[in-house]
Order: C-alpha cells, then sequence, then structure tokens
C-alpha cells in the first residue's frame, strides 16, 4: 500500500513540474500592442465611412462592358462597348465571346445613366478575370465600376483620356480610395 501511495505522490509531482514548466514558457508571451488613440479610431472610421460612399456611388454606376477588344495591355483591357446583342443567348455563356461571332455594334446606342445599363464607347477594363484568355477582337460581356480615367494610345503621339471601369467592385473603391488621397 505503501508503494502505491509512493507511486501516486511521484505522479502528482512529476505533473506539477510539467504545469510550472508551462506556466514559466508561456510568461514569456509579448504584451499585447497598445490600443489605438482616439485620433486614430477616428481617422479609421471616416475612412470606412467614405470607403461606403464610394461602395454605393460605385454600384450606382455599374455598367455592362459588352463589346469588342481593340487593345490588350497588361492592365487590363481598351474594350469599343455598345453591343446590347452580347447579352443575350447564345453570347451570355461566358464573358469572353470569341472573335468568331458575327456581332454587329448598336448604331443608335445611347447610353443610360441607371445601374446595369449598357456602356457605349471606348472604355478601360481592368482586374478581369485570368480566364479565358482574352484576346484582340474578342467580345466582352463583364459587369464593370467606375474606376475613374485612363490615357489610352490608340497609335504612337495620340493619346486619348476614356473612362476606366473595373471588373471587381472592392478593387473599384480601391482605386477610387486612393485617387482621392492624392
Amino acid at each position: 500500500m505503501a508503494g502505491k501511495f509512493a507511486l501516486l505522490l511521484l505522479s502528482l509531482a512529476s505533473l506539477t513540474g510539467s504545469a510550472e514548466t508551462i506556466l514559466l514558457t508561456s510568461t514569456n508571451v509579448p504584451a499585447p500592442a497598445p490600443p489605438p488613440s482616439a485620433q486614430e479610431q477616428a481617422q479609421a472610421f471616416k475612412t470606412a465611412q467614405r470607403a461606403e460612399q464610394i461602395r454605393t456611388t460605385c454600384l450606382e454606376g455599374r455598367r455592362y462592358i459588352s463589346g469588342r477588344v481593340v487593345q490588350v495591355t497588361p492592365e487590363g483591357l481598351v474594350v469599343d462597348s455598345g453591343y446590347s446583342r452580347l447579352l443575350s443567348p447564345p453570347f451570355n455563356q461566358s464573358w469572353v465571346v470569341r472573335s468568331t461571332a458575327s456581332v454587329n455594334r448598336d448604331a443608335s446606342a445611347v447610353e443610360e445613366k441607371k445601374p446595369d445599363g449598357i456602356c457605349v464607347g471606348l472604355v478601360f477594363l481592368s482586374n478581369i478575370p485570368k480566364r479565358p484568355a482574352v484576346k484582340s477582337y474578342d467580345y466582352v460581356v463583364i459587369h464593370g465600376y467606375p474606376a475613374g480615367e485612363y490615357r489610352y494610345v490608340p497609335v504612337p503621339g495620340v493619346q486619348k483620356t476614356i473612362r476606366r471601369y473595373s471588373a471587381s467592385l472592392e478593387r473599384a473603391v480601391q482605386i477610387n480610395l486612393e485617387r482621392e488621397g492624392k
């Protein structure tokens, strides 16, 4: 019996030793960062509020970019938009329609100033999906959110400023926030 009691005491002593070790190692955790100041909190609140306002503006300015790709750049696509037929079957199966499709631009298209209206004219589309790959003269159909302007160079020595849209709402908000910060 005394042997069992000694074994129990030895087990408890080893558990206490490991608990002390755990306690000693856990006290080496760095202290938490101090909370942000009231001024930093107010600035973060203002930024979040402004981002929400820009997000609402982007949603209200959302357009269908439906047109022919004129130029492919590393940053995105220059699109001659205004092909409303791309929004109907069989063309609306993917955001990219190959250049072999026979689609004509709407001759008397007028852009409506409402969400989901068809964008008309030359626009720059950034933050596009990676797949399928887009080539010049393909057609695209995708929602775009206003993201400022883009300087387009159709031929060397000629520059045009065109509207810029982003296929990503989050990225459009970020671009507009950065543009305001400059």
